[in-house]
């Protein structure tokens, strides 16, 4: 739900739009300028805020140049990539648009990328592709790097690369006081640390190199199966004993939402699960054929292709959910009922459970490593419930709080990309405590006044 990120708008801000203008060499747009509506339509639906001026850098300086203007004039800053965020928007402030920076440097005799935060996981993928590499992402092209990569990143290549931020070898980071680090293992490695999986809390991210992988076509595609106990459950277990070049995410849904389901499925659920397989070949197909078999398969799309084939097409879906995460050790015949039951029960206009098993590389690395700290977890679920009506908005999320309850096993986890409206309450199960004291002492040595707040908020140390 994206209703109540207003609440984090400090009332009254005023953004004196004429000397930003004269400070900054990048586009200003201001309500009533053309592109303006354009800038502040963003993926998610439901979010009309009203931003006093929308920033689009030419340059690091000019980034520079907003931070130091947005602390000198006290004014509430939200930064914008892809537009995936709740956060990336806010009524009356200062908004960040870092779409403009989208400079990428590929380097494929050391298999390296210099890419700036404003490109999308999307644009980068198929550039890299054309020398056969890869990095690791998310599930979506349109994701902005900045925003998917200081969370975390956990995508199709999770169990055999890693996070996202496990190939992240160096970045640039303009901090609250304007100036901008170039950091890495060597160099402020307490603010490398943060910035993989602390979120935007310490300074605008503006460039980031990544570690390339060798890897040109895969085995993936839909696999859509009827919605029973023993197929979800069943699919859960081969997940987690398949090789670790086959990621896999399943979605628990009503069959009548995909247009190629037949008609006498669409009084059930459906399991509906993205599949790719690191490579192709023989030894891929081997390790998809388990699944298939677990029952008649409803659609299968599995097929060889290029990897950016597994990013979805682009369209003008603008989805409006009571959106809730958590991490779970395991995920048994039990929870799949549970799960069954209650999208039957669930009255929004659709209801989903998604459920993505981890391990592999993700697990390998040590939880102080980064300030991502899940290494551990099996399972990650996603929950929810989409609606048009806003008046809605609170018997589905309630419906939301209730599942993820009853689902949550163990610590309780979050993964702070996926925070929405729950963010305040729910930021400090996205780290154990020792992380999170670290996080907020880092917090105050880069950003003391908490100018970065406008996100999933790490407050600084007390002094």
């Amino acid at each position: 739900m994206v209703e109540k990120t207003d609440t984090l708008i400090e009332q009254g801000s005023t953004v004196p739009v004429p000397q930003l203008r004269a400070v900054v060499s990048g586009q200003v747009l201001a309500p009533g300028d053309a592109g303006y509506d354009k800038a502040r339509t963003v993926y998610l639906g439901g979010m009309d805020q009203q931003p006093a001026a929308i920033v689009r850098p030419s340059d690091v300086a000019d980034v520079a140049r907003v931070v130091n203007f947005a602390r000198d004039n006290e004014l509430p800053l939200a930064v914008k990539g892809g537009g995936h965020s709740v956060f990336c928007l806010l009524d009356g402030g200062l908004v960040l648009d870092l779409s403009s920076l989208r400079g990428l440097e590929i380097d494929p005799e050391t298999r390296t990328a210099w890419a700036e935060a404003g490109l999308t996981a999307g644009e980068y993928t198929n550039a890299a592709a054309e020398h056969g590499l890869v990095t690791g992402f998310g599930d979506t092209g349109s994701v902005g790097l900045g925003g998917i990569t200081v969370g975390g990143g956990v995508g199709y290549l999770v169990r055999k690369h890693g996070l996202t931020i496990d190939d992240l070898l160096a970045a640039e980071v303009v901090t609250a006081d304007g100036e901008l680090h170039r950091v890495d293992a060597e160099n402020e490695p307490d603010l490398f640390w943060a910035i993989r999986g602390g979120g935007g809390n310490f300074g605008v991210v503006t460039r980031l190199k990544f570690r390339l992988h060798e890897l040109t076509t895969v085995l993936g595609g839909l696999l859509v199966l009827p919605g029973t106990t023993e197929v979800i459950a069943g699919f859960v277990e081969l997940a987690r004993k398949a090789p670790e070049e086959l990621s896999t995410i399943l979605n628990v849904m009503p069959g009548n939402v995909l247009p190629f389901v037949p008609e006498e499925f669409h009084g059930t659920q459906v399991v509906m699960a993205m599949m790719v397989y690191a490579g192709e070949g023989e030894t891929a197909e081997q390790a998809v054929a388990p699944f298939r078999a677990l029952a008649t398969p409803i659609a299968d799309m599995i097929a060889p292709m290029p990897f950016p084939g597994v990013y979805p097409p682009e369209d003008d879906f603008h989805p409006v959910a009571a959106a809730r995460n958590l991490f779970v050790d395991t995920f048994d015949a039990d929870d799949a009922a549970l799960v069954l039951d209650r999208i039957s029960s669930s009255t929004a206009m659709m209801s989903a459970v998604q459920v993505r098993v981890l391990g592999g590389a993700m697990a390998r690395v040590a939880e102080d490593d980064t300030a991502f700290a899940h290494r551990n977890r099996g399972v990650m679920i996603n929950i929810a419930a989409m609606y048009a009506d806003p008046a809605e908005a609170e018997v589905h999320t309630r419906w939301a709080d209730e599942l993820t309850a009853a689902l949550q096993k163990g610590v309780p986890g979050v993964y702070v990309n996926f925070l929405a409206d729950d963010s305040q309450a729910r930021i400090h199960e996205a780290y154990p405590e020792h992380t999170w004291t670290r996080l907020r002492a880092i917090k105050r040595t880069y950003d003391p006044t908490n100018l970065f707040r406008v996100n999933n908020n790490i407050p600084p140390a007390d002094a």
